[in-house]
C-alpha cells in the first residue's frame, strides 16, 4: 500500500510539470519559432495577406492589396510618410523613447493619451496581430517589434510597412491606395498625392485623399514643405534608392 501511494504521489506530482512544459513549449513556438520564420521569410517574400486583410474580407469590405518592391514605390511617399509618422525611423532601434516620454508628459497634463508607436511598430502589429486594443497586445506587439529590427533592414521594414498598412476603404498598401484613389501605380505619384496619403494614416476611412477636406488640406500642405527636410537632414539615410 506505501508503494502504491508513494508511485501515484509521484505521477501527481510529474503531472503539473508536464503541463507547465508543453504551456512552456507552447509559448516558445508561439512567440519565438513562429515570429522568427515568418520574418526570415518575409524578409525576401512578398506578404500575401495580414490579420487585417483578412477580417477586413471577412466584414465585406474587401481586401484590395498589390504588392510592390522598393523601387516601385514612389520615394516622395516614403518621405512622407517617414515625416508623417516616424522621423527618427533612422535613428531608433524600434521604439522612440522621446515620442513616448512626450506622449505620457502630455497625458498627464489632461490632454488625451496619443499613439507614439514607430513605423516599426506598427508594422509588427500589421503584419502579424488583428486589430484589438489591450495591454496584452502592446506587449506582444513591443516583443514583436525587437524581433523584427533584430532580423530585419531598415528599408525591408519600410518597404513591408507601405505594402500591407491599411489606407481606407478595403485598401491596403501604397499600390491598391494609389490606384483607387489617384488611378495611378505607387512608382507614379506625385509630391502632392504623396503627402495626402500619408495625411489620411490616421483615420483613413474618414479622411480623404482624393478629395480632401480642410484638415487634409492644411495637412498635406505642411507635409509637403517639411519632405525636402527629410531629405536634407538625413532622415532617411538607412535607406538606399
Amino acid at each position: 500500500m506505501t508503494r502504491l501511494g508513494l508511485g501515484t504521489s509521484r505521477r501527481t506530482g510529474r503531472t503539473p510539470m508536464r503541463w507547465m512544459r508543453r504551456i512552456a513549449l507552447i509559448v516558445f513556438v508561439l512567440l519565438v519559432a513562429l515570429p522568427v520564420l515568418a520574418l526570415l521569410l518575409f524578409r525576401f517574400l512578398a506578404v500575401p495577406a495580414t490579420p487585417q486583410m483578412i477580417l477586413s474580407w471577412a466584414e465585406g469590405k474587401g481586401a484590395h492589396h498589390d504588392w510592390e518592391g522598393w523601387d516601385d514605390i514612389s520615394p516622395y511617399l516614403s518621405r512622407a510618410v517617414i515625416e508623417s509618422e516616424d522621423q527618427n525611423f533612422c535613428s531608433h532601434r524600434g521604439f522612440d523613447w522621446g515620442s513616448i516620454n512626450k506622449a505620457v508628459r502630455a497625458y498627464d497634463e489632461g490632454a488625451r493619451l496619443r499613439g507614439a508607436s514607430t513605423i516599426s511598430q506598427q508594422t509588427a502589429r500589421s503584419l502579424f496581430l488583428p486589430p484589438s486594443r489591450s495591454w496584452i497586445r502592446k506587449g506582444v506587439e513591443a516583443w514583436l517589434t525587437v524581433l523584427m529590427e533584430t532580423f530585419w533592414p531598415k528599408q525591408r521594414i519600410l518597404t513591408v510597412y507601405l505594402n500591407i498598412v491599411d489606407w481606407g476603404h478595403g485598401n491596403f498598401g501604397a499600390e491598391a491606395a494609389s490606384r483607387a484613389y489617384f488611378h495611378k501605380s505607387a512608382d507614379s505619384l506625385t509630391v502632392s498625392q504623396a503627402a495626402r496619403l500619408a495625411a489620411i494614416l490616421p483615420d483613413p476611412d474618414d479622411w480623404r485623399a482624393q478629395h480632401p477636406g480642410p484638415y487634409v488640406k492644411h495637412r498635406s500642405t505642411t507635409l509637403v514643405s517639411r519632405m525636402a527636410e527629410v531629405r536634407r537632414d538625413n532622415l532617411e539615410s538607412c535607406l538606399r534608392r
